[in-house]
């Protein structure tokens, strides 16, 4: 099992006897992803560990950013603050987040690695990124760094 999975068990535990009613709904529905989580991996003989809960938490941190997108084009700032407080709960538990230089030599030492001369390479770029930046790094930026590295080759 995984220590992670254990940990946000019982931070659930104590946001439930201080009343934080915001941190045990969001803490509930982590747990509730990572146990389907747990049922998709049964039949391929895995079990949850650290790494499969760190992607869980970085689909749920996914899902609250892009609502919080969306909320703030409807203009619903009471939605806003809801995801914005969740996300901040949900960012706890990733590790440190990357900068944008360090993104940068990340992609620029994969590009070499690949050896990839356009941006019809970017899978295999993304490939080799993808390990090294699970959930220290939003997806969707190193996407976009990869593509304007590549564009520029």
């Amino acid at each position: 099992m995984s220590l992670l999975f254990e940990k946000i068990q019982g931070d659930l535990m104590a946001a439930q006897k201080s009343g934080d009613a915001v941190c045990v709904s969001t803490l509930r529905l982590l747990l509730s992803a990572c146990k389907d989580r747990m049922i998709e991996l049964r039949p391929l003989g895995k079990e949850l560990d650290d790494v499969e809960v760190l992607g869980v938490i970085g689909k749920q941190v996914k899902q609250r950013r892009e609502s919080i997108v969306e909320y703030e084009k409807g203009g619903r700032g009471d939605l806003v603050a809801k995801e914005a407080a969740e996300l901040e709960i949900l960012l706890q538990y990733l590790p440190a987040q990357l900068s944008e230089e360090e993104v940068k030599q990340l992609v620029d030492e994969a590009i070499k690695a690949s050896g990839a001369k356009s941006i019809t390479d970017m899978g295999k770029v993304m490939g080799i990124l993808s390990g090294k930046i699970k959930g220290k790094a939003d997806g969707g930026e190193v996407s976009r760094l990869v593509k304007e590295t590549l564009s520029k080759i």
